[in-house]
């Protein structure tokens, strides 16, 4: 998806200081990998709930099931972890327990007592089922996105698309999860005939994400890392520029200090774009 496609109307804040005070560098390109054989379909869950990179959580309901299970490697994790919990994943949706399993992924977990031992209590994960889109931490926050159209969501999910595309052509993203708030940056300058009104001319955002990604060669695989997006001329929306980073295996943190070197970037040799 170009931005440029879309039409955006020319952006305005009124009574809004110069607000670009954040963070862009090279795009980091990496094809997505394979997974290995399937794996036990359990993590350890500590008593704050969180384990295998997903957020568990105590799911409320308890039942007693008929027996303990006699799996290995079930016994093994909740020995580890005594006091705590150890959930059940669903194959079907996850391919490793031990990287980032979304909460829909989870079937329950089983109760372990401070011995180590599985108590025989198991709670059911009520949203158990197929992994769904998570924009939440995108959308809720209260900035302005005007500049990425009516669906902000549907945006950044297609230039993720797009991004993973253009390194595997016949990759098909099954759901992304936006796993924290955000870096935003907007810039802008007062408009001539009204200096109360700031006309925007760049913005930028850096996303941490968990994806999960299909393609003929490497089959499903699970991703986690930064979609950063900056767009600048949106004053100007016939000259406008957009430009699309995806790291793979990077923070917030790290990507956070390159966004305003890159909300620069994208103005090229020719340096039109407004600032």
């Amino acid at each position: 998806m170009q931005a440029a496609d879309l039409g955006f109307p020319r952006p305005m804040l009124r009574n809004s200081p110069e607000l670009l005070a954040e963070a862009p560098h090279p795009p980091v390109t990496a094809p997505p990998s394979s997974y290995g054989p399937d794996r036990c379909g359990t993590i350890e869950v500590n008593e704050a709930g969180n384990g295998g990179g997903g957020n568990v959580g105590l799911f409320g309901s308890r039942s007693r099931r008929k027996g303990v299970p006699n799996e290995p490697a079930l016994l093994a994790a909740a020995a580890e972890n005594p006091g705590g919990s150890v959930a059940e994943i669903d194959p079907r949706y996850i391919d490793d327990p031990n990287g980032y399993v979304p909460p829909e992924a989870i079937r329950g977990a089983w109760v372990v007592d401070g011995s180590g031992n599985l108590t025989g209590e198991y709670q059911h994960n009520p949203r158990h089922g197929v992994p769904q889109d998570d924009f939440s931490e995108l959308t809720d926050p209260d900035h302005w996105l005007g500049w990425l159209g009516d669906d902000p969501a549907r945006a950044v999910r297609e230039g993720i698309e797009e991004s993973l595309r253009a390194q595997v052509a016949d990759a098909v993203v099954e759901w992304v999860k936006i796993l924290d708030t955000p870096r935003f940056l907007t810039g802008g300058r007062p408009r001539s005939d009204d200096e109360e009104v700031i006309l925007v001319t760049r913005a930028a955002l850096a996303a941490p994400f968990a994806l999960s990604v299909r393609t003929r060669q490497h089959g499903r695989s699970v991703l986690l890392g930064v979609f950063s997006w900056a767009a600048a001329n949106l004053s100007e929306p016939a000259a406008r520029k957009d430009r699309h980073w995806f790291d793979l295996g990077v923070g917030l943190e790290w990507t956070g200090e390159r966004l305003q070197e890159r909300i620069y970037e994208i103005d090229g040799e020719e340096g039109i774009a407004q600032r």
